[in-house]
């Protein structure tokens, strides 16, 4: 008796079992196929992991299984692999993982054929003639798709910068057309076509030698690209990518955020004639697949995505490059937790294929294995071109007046960049008008019903928002304790910082940029085009304007709230700070104009700022990592943090004492293996759940994995399991 053993997407942690379709079999299944089942009132797309001859059940118990929908599994064998080990680690149901490793889709048992490509071409017998010389962009269109007889897509269009009113004047008079790619089209090898639209850019000596260092060695060969930011970190890769389009492979290039996509593509579009394609959530499922799917076939020979994309396959795979490594977004939060730096460390090895970790400020991980010899350590201490880095100030506002967070020194500074044509960036990591509502008359302050959480006051449009839960109401016309209606914003964020601008400088462009600025479609793209314009102007954001992105005439950037972070109970607070301070500074003096960092703080004798400013990351992460190493913290331990959340207090600590129970007893003990805890998380109280957490550390990775797999069951098997909410975090980054 055949019996398929299914991976399904549902949270327990186990196989199960079914027998084949009661059409029968024409041959054995392949292992990673997927199978439509019936599951209780439902029916699933599961992954088959094994073929059994036997069941733990009887056979009267299994319910045969629906349809195979593969010929051929989705996933080739090693990222299948990838994918059951990820969630081996990380203690994560299998059918969930591979669920997820999977497009939307295909998850739901949609066929993984591709769908028609569409192109445009030039029509039969037209010449640029057709179109009068004053219609500049469309006779520039129609001469690019005459140099094209392959034809080209949308997306390569737009990032040329045509537009589809123009494509659609064209269109209408009959002059181009839109036509399926044929299967000779679609993929271009290197004998058929020149790889590069623009030529490649000459090199100084380090990138050139770090260029060298991906490819020393044949096969695996980790590189940490730790590159000063404006070094020239993204040419190399170009070049690295170049390099392997050149051998007939392929390039899968990871990024942090979706609004560094936009920016990244048109870049890589511009360089390389070849498909590239791009994987991020604000995709639509049918665009995601069909990206997917070329990157399968070959045809996409540059894959350019999100931690998502990690799992996307390739038909000769050739390289893989993560951008700003350091980045937490990296980590997935919430459900399957991996990080997808490290399993792109895995997927390399197993692909046999150099990875790049690219970053200015590396985390300490990361660090830590390059100066354990694991990963080779290249470094870019150079700007490219004339570029200088940027000079440093810490500035005393130890009693100095602020108007809304702003000191005189700033404003005066402000002024002078401005009348002199540049652009100014301020850096405030705080969304929203103000991050609190106090009542004038008794003191209280609005706090949000769901969390342990001030509410945030925002102006446009007027309501309270807390971030930490999404909670949003009308602000209040009267205080809930004393009844007046004596409310003032305390603090400043973002929107009160970019309004108090305004009115000092009311003939500049000030431009505000943070999740609620951008959440419009192409609501980046359109300021990057604004910023790019040259015209003075002021920039103001959070964190999104650290990410990445070339502002060429900025030459002040002012940090408004340098103290941020210096004293956070989390012992990665100093890190990270470090970290957004550089790269936020390194927006400064990108170009031929030099740049200035101002950098308001209370503490401007901290010896971490002070070293940070004037001796670099290096040696902060070096005296950090000392510390680390000193107190017994990651990298040189191992953590697993083990969540609960109930909807009354006291039940979460109860569901893990459990747990510490039988750790005291010694019932599940390994040598070797600690924890702390349960206690109460930072923001014990978040969206209507009270949170408790247990910490479990070793010095042995695989003692802990051990110890993690024989607590699973037994918290499944917990009569409080079901009036509680946990999960296993392995290789935790945030300890909120």
């Amino acid at each position: 008796m055949t019996i398929l053993r299914i991976a399904l997407p549902t949270p327990l942690r186990r196989l199960f079992d079914y027998l084949p379709p009661a059409s029968g079999l024409e041959s054995i299944p392949a292992i990673g196929v997927r199978i439509r089942v019936p599951f209780g009132r439902r029916e699933l797309t599961g992954v088959l992991i094994e073929v059994a001859q036997t069941s733990e059940f009887p056979l009267t118990k299994l319910k045969p299984a629906l349809e195979i929908l593969d010929q051929t599994p989705p996933l080739p064998p090693h990222l299948l692999e990838l994918a059951c080990w990820a969630a081996d680690y990380y203690q994560h149901p299998v059918g969930d993982a591979l669920h997820q490793a999977l497009p939307v889709l295909l998850r739901k048992g949609e066929s993984d054929q591709p769908s028609p490509q569409l192109r445009w071409h030039a029509a039969p017998g037209i010449s640029s003639d057709a179109v009068a010389p004053r219609a500049k962009k469309q006779r520039a269109l129609l001469e690019w798709l005459l140099q094209h007889p392959e034809g080209l897509d949308n997306p390569t269009i737009r990032s040329a910068g045509y537009s589809s009113a123009q494509q659609k004047l064209l269109s209408d008079r009959g002059l181009i057309e839109e036509r399926a790619a044929v299967a000779s089209e679609t993929i271009a090898t290197p004998a058929q076509t020149e790889l590069l639209r623009q030529p490649l850019l000459p090199l100084n000596a380090e990138q050139q030698q770090a260029l060298e260092a991906i490819f020393e060695r044949d096969g695996f060969n980790p590189v940490l690209l730790q590159g000063i930011t404006g070094s020239g970190k993204t040419e190399v890769y170009l070049q690295a990518i170049e390099r392997v389009l050149h051998q007939g492979g392929q390039a899968l290039v990871l990024v942090p955020e979706i609004g560094l996509t936009p920016q990244t593509v048109s870049r890589f579009r511009s360089r390389f004639k070849v498909e590239v394609q791009v994987l991020h959530s604000n995709m639509t499922d049918r665009q995601r697949l069909d990206a997917w799917l070329q990157a399968r076939s070959g045809q996409a020979r540059v894959v350019i995505g999100t931690r998502s994309a990690l799992f996307t396959p390739l038909k000769t795979p050739g390289i893989i490059i993560v951008d700003e490594e350091h980045d937490t977004s990296f980590k997935q939060q919430d459900g399957f937790r991996y990080s997808a730096r490290d399993l792109a460390v895995m997927r390399a090895r197993a692909e046999n294929i150099p990875l790049v970790l690219g970053t200015a400020t590396p985390s300490l991980e990361t660090l830590h294995n390059a100066q354990s010899g694991r990963y080779r350590h290249v470094r870019l201490n150079q700007r490219a071109g004339n570029a200088r880095p940027p000079g440093f100030e810490l500035y005393d506002i130890r009693q100095q007046p602020l108007n809304s967070g702003l000191s005189d020194e700033v404003v005066r500074r402000i002024g002078i960049e401005l009348q002199q044509g540049n652009q100014v960036l301020l850096f405030l990591n705080r969304r929203g008008f103000s991050p609190a509502l106090m009542c004038h008359q008794c003191g209280t302050v609005i706090e949000c019903d769901r969390c342990d959480a001030r509410m945030t006051l925002h102006r446009t449009p007027p309501h309270l928002h807390c971030h930490h839960c999404d909670h949003q109401r009308p602000i209040p016309h009267r205080c809930p304790s004393c009844h007046t209606s004596d409310f003032k914003p305390q603090g400043a964020g973002t929107e009160r910082t970019e309004g108090v601008l305004q009115q000092l400088f009311p003939d500049t462009d000030v431009i505000r940029v943070d999740r609620d600025s951008t959440q419009r479609r192409n609501a980046m793209q359109d300021i990057m085009e604004r910023v790019h314009d040259g015209r003075p102007c002021i920039l103001v954001g959070t964190q999104m304007l650290a990410k990445g992105h070339h502002f060429p005439a900025v030459t002040l950037v002012v940090i408004l709230d340098a103290d941020a972070g210096l004293f956070s109970a989390d012992f990665r607070g100093m890190e990270r700070t470090a970290q957004l301070i550089l790269q936020v500074a390194g927006r400064a003096g990108r170009a031929e104009r030099p740049g200035q960092v101002l950098m308001q703080t209370h503490h401007a004798d901290h010896p971490t700022l002070i070293q940070l400013v004037n001796q670099g990351y290096e040696a902060f992460a070096t005296a950090e990592l000392k510390l680390r190493q000193n107190s017994g913290l990651p990298p040189f331990i191992y953590h697993a943090l083990l969540r609960a959340e109930a909807n009354r207090r006291g039940r979460a600590e109860a569901f893990l004492s459990t747990l510490c129970s039988a750790l005291a007893s010694g019932e599940l003990n390994l040598p070797g293996v600690s924890w702390l805890g349960p206690f109460p998380a930072t923001m014990e109280k978040r969206a209507g759940f009270f949170r408790a957490q247990l910490l479990l550390q070793s010095h042995d990775r695989r003692a802990l994995q051990q110890l993690l797999s024989s607590i699973t069951p037994l918290l499944e098997q917990s009569p409080l399991a079901r009036q509680v909410r946990w999960s296993l975090d392995v290789d935790p980054v945030d300890n909120h």
